[in-house]
């Protein structure tokens, strides 16, 4: 029986001490906090963790439920809507709820901080590259795999996958954030059983660094790097080849029963909601003919894309072109054809019925040889912060004293309704050309 989730803990903002900004956007404003032990408890709010605390103006939420343009309700229900999500959420891939603030001024959500930045700058400053090797993308691919199954479990659907949304943990392992453009729907139905594989072999490994390491002789030290992967026997579902270039035989018809085990081309509910950002946003949001839980398969689909090249692939010279390109373009996969982009590929599929779900995904060649039970047990991830390591996406400064976390909420929300545009604009438009999510 799965554990019952947290009860919700409320904190005082007279607890915490906002050390930082880490970032703005539409929702709210993320500070670094930490607790401060209250006077002869030495246990309070949580024993001095740092946490990222996001605050949304109340105000802001009031004018924007009037509006009814944005998510088609109150501003608050999606607040409480984001609080509720945060509570179900059991994963140490995905954020968990450690608190809420909730002031006649502001609500904040209180989460871990995650000390190495997000996916976008770390790709940016990956030793004096502006891309990923294959090893590295496979194991933040993985990673957000299994995050997305778990959300589709639950019956959330992200919409906005995108690298500033992937944050580092401590560990080195991922963790997927911000849940303001989220939804609900029925679960997708389980997939059917799998086929069975070969036996495993000897293990292989995500790191760049670690493939000499199942060679050593010590078999514990192999495993710290390669403990994730087994080499499994070739199937008929994980063909390097182009969709195009296979016939339509009992092994191809087996491959597209993969590409449509995705969750929304058998789910019967599909949200109307304009939302996402834009050079990640799906081809049937833009098109307006409903959307479900593929949307999240095709951002994975866009951030590998990402993170093999360095850019999006469907980004034009202005909003409409860009939407055009979603709509029409094929991607361009510069180099030589490998398992990596015939993922690519498959991701990016226009249709939603024909994409790639969780099943097609995780038997997919660029991912033989990955043992999925193991994943989260690698001990050394790709890049792990150092101890003083500063978020790399927020390059805040500490100041000497503690932020007015209401006042600079104020700030940013205030009067002029700027907060209230851009959320606007998200929901209403599918995202701007400036960045307005959230960097815990």
């Amino acid at each position: 029986m799965a554990p019952s989730p947290p009860q919700q803990l409320s904190l005082a903002l007279a607890d915490l001490r906002a050390l930082s900004v880490l970032g703005q956007g539409a929702g709210g404003v993320v500070f670094h906090v930490v607790p401060v032990a209250a006077a002869g408890d030495s246990a309070a709010a949580g024993a001095g963790e740092p946490m990222a605390l996001k605050a949304m103006s109340r105000a802001a939420a009031r004018r924007k439920g009037a509006g009814g343009t944005c998510g088609g309700g109150d501003g608050h229900r999606r607040i409480w809507f984001e609080r509720d999500v945060l509570l179900s959420l059991r994963h140490p891939l995905l954020p968990s709820l450690r608190g809420v603030v909730a002031t006649d001024a502001v609500v904040g959500f209180a989460i871990s901080r995650c000390p190495g930045g997000d996916l976008k700058s770390l790709r940016r400053r990956w030793r004096a590259q502006t891309t990923f090797p294959e090893s590295v993308i496979r194991f933040y691919a993985a990673e957000l795999v299994l995050a997305l199954e778990h959300l589709h479990g639950l019956g959330v659907v992200h919409r906005d996958l995108k690298p500033e949304n992937i944050l580092i943990q401590d560990s080195g392992h991922i963790m997927l954030v911000d849940f303001d453009l989220s939804t609900t729907l029925p679960p997708p139905p389980p997939p059917p059983p799998p086929e069975p594989d070969a036996t495993p072999t000897r293990a292989t490994s995500l790191s760049p660094s670690s493939s000499h390491h199942h060679r050593r002789k010590n078999k514990k030290a192999a495993m710290v790097f390669g403990a994730c992967f087994s080499r499994h026997a070739a199937s008929p579902e994980t063909s390097s080849q182009s969709p195009s270039s296979t016939s339509m035989t009992a092994s191809s018809a087996s491959a597209s029963s993969l590409s449509c085990s995705s969750p929304g081309a058998r789910t019967p509910a599909k949200s109307n909601s304009f939302v996402g950002t834009e050079d990640y946003v799906a081809p049937e949001i833009v098109a307006g003919s409903g959307h479900d839980y593929a949307v999240d398969w095709w951002g994975l689909g866009v951030v590998i894309y990402e993170m093999l090249y360095g850019r999006t692939p469907f980004r034009g010279r202005s909003r409409r072109e860009t939407f055009h390109r979603v709509l029409t373009a094929p991607p361009e996969l510069p180099g030589e054809a490998s398992p990596l982009r015939d993922l690519i590929t498959r991701l990016l599929e226009k249709d939603p019925g024909k994409r790639l779900g969780a099943r097609g995904v995780k038997r997919h060649a660029f991912f033989r040889g990955v043992d999925w039970d193991r994943v989260l047990d690698v001990a050394r991830p790709p890049f792990i912060p150092s101890p003083d390591e500063n978020d790399g996406n927020a390059g805040a400064v500490v100041e000497a004293e503690a932020l007015d976390v209401e006042k600079v909420v104020h700030e940013v929300f205030g009067s002029s309704g700027a907060g209230e545009t851009r959320l606007m604009e998200v929901c209403s438009h599918g995202g701007t050309d400036d960045d307005f999510s959230i960097f815990f």
